[in-house]
């Protein structure tokens, strides 16, 4: 494949970079490739956390084909890193092998990055720029930069409905509303995640696994269920598997200690109501290095999560029907003026198999920085 822009570049940089959508967290998802005169002679992207970054694999990937990386220029979808974490600073590396010029795509919002990734390089004689396709770039990697930012996690927010906006029928009935390939496509936005979300009304209607089925991934993102009075029942499908994070506002003794026992944790964040302090918590996934949360609940926990400001974006899928009297997606209240409405903006519209597929997003959505 012949490289002849910079743009270009980029491009398959961060097609390496997706390759590790479901693997990296915490840390972001970064894609590298080494070119010289058009060629590229290496790439890799971002491991497990603890193994190599893209950089390094790509520097492994040019020497385990013989390639000489010295004078080439590498495009990396993320500044490199300039500190010690796992793993030793990417930075070193890109300047010990003498590569000639690198390209980020937007500068590293950890504060132990900065900017001294792309200062260390150029002081060390490297040409530096920054900036292509950076808007891509914070897409693949939204809950890296907002945790790193606010400490708080990306929260997206599934929910599937009939065209008149109702998401089963007043006895529960919800499968199915829209078809397989919307249904795959949502488990592939649940794979991306690092958690799920859903509350006890879920789980005592549907009794749901609220796993990733149907799509090839290495890890199941974990589970977490807002249930304020630890009123799940012990055998619920949800507990099965790898162990969950149960968020409550009371610690009953009993049943408590029989879901600890059984390997779950209790996370007591009640509010001033005997509620889960819905903030409270999305910091708390924030503190334990949550970047995306993936949220598939009803419509009581959608509209306080709503409520709270705790959603940045709505993943919705609308099915060609009508349906009438059912439950609907979000149980707000009235509301005395038009001009108290939640706000969104329309991020991206598509058809996927019968459905369309809306992204939208509320008004507080994170921003890309300026490219320098």
């Amino acid at each position: 494949m012949q490289i002849k822009t910079d743009t270009e570049g980029m491009a398959l940089a961060l097609e390496w970079a997706a390759k590790g959508m479901t693997i990296t967290a915490p840390n972001p998802r970064i894609g590298c490739v080494i070119v010289r005169d058009g060629e590229v002679i290496g790439a890799g992207h971002t491991q497990p956390a603890g193994q190599a970054h893209a950089e390094i694999q790509a520097l492994r990937d040019a020497a385990a084909r013989g390639n000489d990386v010295r004078g080439a220029t590498a495009y990396v979808t993320l500044e490199p890193c300039s500190h010690y974490g796992r793993t030793p600073p990417c930075s070193n590396a890109l300047v010990q092998a003498g590569l000639g010029r690198v390209v980020a795509a937007m500068g590293d919002p950890n504060p132990l990055v900065a900017g001294r990734g792309m200062a260390q390089l150029e002081a060390a004689g490297i040409a530096v720029a920054m900036g292509e396709l950076a808007n891509e770039a914070h897409e693949l990697n939204i809950g890296f930069f907002k945790r790193m930012r606010q400490g708080l996690p990306w929260v997206r927010l599934k929910t599937a409905a009939s065209l008149d906006g109702v998401t089963a029928l007043d006895n529960g009935e919800s499968q199915w509303i829209t078809g397989p390939q919307a249904r795959a496509d949502g488990h592939a936005w649940r794979a991306r995640a690092c958690v799920m979300l859903t509350g006890i009304g879920t789980v005592k209607a549907d009794d749901p696994q609220l796993t990733v089925r149907g799509i090839d991934t290495p890890r199941q993102p974990r589970r977490v269920i807002v249930d304020s009075r630890l009123d799940i029942d012990l055998d619920a499908r949800i507990l099965q598997g790898e162990p969950c994070w149960i968020v409550a506002a009371v610690d009953d003794g009993d049943k408590a200690q029989k879901l600890r026992d059984a390997g779950h944790e209790i996370i007591l964040l009640p509010n001033a109501s005997g509620k889960v302090d819905l903030p409270a918590l999305m910091r708390e996934l924030g503190r334990r290095e949550i970047n995306e949360v993936h949220v598939e609940a009803g419509s009581k926990l959608n509209a306080s999560l709503v409520r709270e400001g705790c959603v940045d974006e709505l993943l919705v899928y609308l099915a060609p029907s009508l349906i009438g009297a059912g439950q609907g997606m979000f149980a707000l209240p009235a509301l005395a003026r038009l001009a108290d409405k939640y706000a969104l903006r329309f991020h991206g519209v598509s058809q996927v198999g019968a459905d369309l597929r809306i992204l939208a997003r509320f008004e507080q959505q994170e921003q890309p920085q300026e490219s320098t």
